[in-house]
């Protein structure tokens, strides 16, 4: 197994950017440009809250730590968990910082409401990949909190989310080494995006040169 070193390390919030748009995570993340609107506002608020420091809370056999540091080796990423909850349990996994059993629980909090799509639970995958990973233990589930429901999705992390995840990644790192930035398809997203008056989207239908000769040709053999 390959080990990446720190200084290869990706954002682990980049999973999200590249299961929604790999151009819009290429122009974020390896041309770093970003521009803000209301949507990513509102995200940026949200999580303050939640990450408000390293602050860890105890309730009884309940301990929360809120913005907690994760990395994995072994993917290349490194980042931050909204919550993490760890539940004083018998048969749980030794952690030596709160010196007890502890069953181990990442919450990821979003705004809206529950996506069709499993981009927000790709990145919730890989954060328990990611405690996994440091803290020697398996982790069967996690909760996305949305803020608009106020409500927590229970999600298992399933076999195949853990290989989307690493396929995702995989391709992130090549990317990234190349320094080339993913080209794009227009979709009805393009519109919400944040990014969309650099990304251009509507340029994305332009013919290539290649494409003009070749279609050029077949008209006049017609």
């Amino acid at each position: 197994m390959i080990l990446y070193q720190e200084d290869e390390f990706l954002q682990l919030s980049g999973i999200q950017h590249y299961a929604f748009c790999r151009r819009q995570w290429g122009l974020a993340h390896i041309e770093l440009q970003w521009c803000e609107n209301v949507r990513t506002v509102e995200g940026h608020l949200m999580h303050r809250r939640a990450h408000d420091g390293e602050i860890v809370e105890r309730r009884g056999d309940l301990i929360v730590s809120r913005a907690m540091p994760v990395q994995s080796k072994e993917l290349g990423i490194s980042g931050e968990c909204d919550v993490v909850e760890f539940h004083k349990a018998s048969d749980g996994v030794y952690i030596p910082r709160y010196d007890g059993y502890y069953h181990v629980l990442p919450v990821e909090y979003k705004k809206g409401r529950p996506k069709e799509d499993e981009i927000d639970i790709l990145q919730l995958a890989a954060q328990t990949m990611c405690l996994e990973e440091m803290l020697c233990c398996q982790i069967d589930e996690g909760f996305l909190y949305y803020g608009e429901t106020k409500h927590r999705l229970r999600v298992s992390i399933t076999k195949e989310l853990r290989a989307k995840v690493r396929t995702i990644v995989a391709e992130m790192h090549q990317y990234y080494e190349k320094g080339a930035t993913p080209k794009g398809k227009r979709t009805k997203a393009c519109n919400a995006c944040s990014l969309k008056d650099i990304c251009l989207p509507v340029l994305m239908k332009v013919r290539s040169v290649h494409q003009y000769i070749a279609d050029a040709i077949e008209e006049s053999e017609e």
